[in-house]
């Protein structure tokens, strides 16, 4: 048993040690990110640093002794500390009123990135449908796609061929805003239900590696300038950020939006297969999908749906009427 430990140590000690000096480092790194957004990158894939760093720390215990163990579970200490520090935030964090299952007046939202290169249409569409959902809202839609869901739900949108599109089975009382290509897509609409008129707006960010995190800077600025022009009591955004919870960036967002987002760590990218290498992830490790409303609502749930032939998961939201406060 001895001589196995000291081949372990001597086979595993140093990849393991790395494996946690890594983790450690980047979430360490990370913190930079409240003053440059090219360390806030790191800040995005925290729970991977968390995971990376918790996993060293466990090999330590069972398959190290001495010096070996000592080190690599201080290592991994300070990366699940600091990787933690940026996700404990998300998980303290209100997400607005709640309200029960039964709740009355209740508003169905669906949000998803289709993908350009969806695999299964037919089947995303007829899921879509089948959740009888009175909002609708897609990223990433094509002209075959359009008309694929224009064809089997019946619905429309006051844009014919955006790359964000809101659908819905209410009366589009207004919409929408143009996207022009140096910012980005977004789309807006003005519905109406028995409470009243209330703005919906969607959004397809950058990711926050494009143009130097320049491009998703844009992006966000844009709509907090829509937001700030919209009435927020009922107003609901959604859509694909592209940004995590933990980083710094979201977070600053979150509040110069001056809506509650109501998802909380909704883990929804990838899904399946990704990248031109066709390389396959059993689950999704970023949540980049997000749902924020006004406090004229109050959240039932938000919940995924199942993987579409995407390679995001859709959200699913339900929201009622706030109780009047």
């Amino acid at each position: 048993m001895g001589l196995l430990r000291l081949a372990l140590t001597f086979l595993l000690g140093p990849p393991v040690f790395l494996a946690a000096a890594l983790c450690a480092g980047a979430a360490v790194a990370a913190q930079q990110g409240r003053t440059s957004l090219r360390w806030d990158i790191l800040a995005h894939f925290a729970p991977v640093w968390f995971a990376g760093a918790l996993g060293a720390a466990l090999v330590a215990l069972i398959a190290f002794r001495g010096l070996s163990r000592w080190l690599i579970l201080a290592m991994g200490l300070v990366g699940i500390v600091a990787a933690g520090s940026l996700m404990a935030p998300e998980f303290t964090r209100t997400t607005g009123p709640q309200a029960a299952s039964d709740a009355a007046g209740q508003l169905k939202v669906i949000q998803f990135n289709v993908w350009s290169r969806n695999s299964e249409p037919e089947a995303t569409v007829d899921w879509i449908a089948a959740q009888h959902p009175d909002i609708v809202v897609l990223e990433e839609t094509t002209p075959d796609f359009r008309r694929l869901v224009e064809a089997r739900t019946g619905w429309r949108s006051a844009c014919r061929d955006c790359e964000v599109m809101i659908y819905s089975r209410l009366p589009i009382a207004k919409g929408y805003l143009g996207a022009g290509p140096a910012v980005g897509p977004l789309a807006h609409a003005v519905f109406k239900d028995a409470q009243g008129a209330f703005d919906v707006a969607g959004i397809h960010d950058a990711w926050p590696t494009d143009g130097a995190g320049a491009d998703q800077q844009r992006q966000e600025a844009r709509l907090a300038r829509v937001i700030a022009e919209l009435p927020r009591d009922r107003t609901i955004v959604t859509g694909d950020f592209n940004s995590t919870p933990w980083s710094f960036s979201r977070r600053s967002w979150d509040k110069a939006f001056g809506l509650v987002r109501r998802d909380r760590a909704l883990f929804s990218w990838p899904a399946g297969v990704i990248t031109a290498r066709r390389i396959r992830v059993p689950f999704p490790i970023l949540p980049i999908d997000h749902v924020y409303a006004g406090p004229g609502w109050a959240t039932v749930s938000v919940t995924s749906g199942p993987k579409l032939g995407s390679d995001h998961y859709p959200v699913v939201a339900i929201l009622a009427p706030a109780a009047p406060r």
